[in-house]
């Protein structure tokens, strides 16, 4: 692990500018005046993070309805995250923190270092930058739809 503590409610969120499935640069503090989930999980394809992924997308109403913006963060490269979104059909936008590998990831406390890959980080961010709510996963554990919701109830 990083041996650094994942960001807290109440904690600024980590600025960070990392490009999407078409290599356009997405910078959280352009997102200022939205709430914005931002969503870390290790894999494209693997199975846990796919049904992950899947789950939000088929649930992208109750994001939606509440004004929250998704992003989803991995150290993939652009190019697999690129085919991964077409194979699954997401409608939100996945970002590569692949390079400085993982810098996004480390910056919100949930990269590990003995993988490569960050851990599974949710954490909901106000339109003034600051973290609502978050939710960290050890490897292996998905995180609950109803958690997300009862998150979405208090924005």
């Amino acid at each position: 692990m990083t041996g650094v503590t994942a960001i807290q409610p109440g904690d600024p969120a980590p600025d960070f500018t990392l490009p999407d499935t078409h290599g356009t640069p997405v910078n959280l503090a352009d997102l200022r005046g939205e709430t914005v989930l931002v969503v870390f999980y290790p894999f494209a394809f693997s199975g846990t993070c796919t049904a992950e992924l899947c789950e939000l997308r088929d649930n992208i109403e109750d994001f939606e309805t509440a004004g929250v913006r998704l992003l989803a963060v991995s150290t993939d490269p652009v190019f697999t995250l690129k085919a991964w979104q077409e194979k699954e059909g997401f409608g939100f936008d996945l970002l590569s923190d692949f390079w400085p590998h993982g810098e996004v990831a480390r910056a919100y406390g949930v990269f590990d270092d003995v993988t490569g890959h960050p851990l599974r980080g949710s954490f909901l961010v106000d339109p003034d930058g600051i973290v609502r709510w978050s939710v960290v996963n050890p490897r292996g554990q998905r995180r609950d739809l109803e958690g997300y919701r009862q998150a979405l109830a208090g924005v």
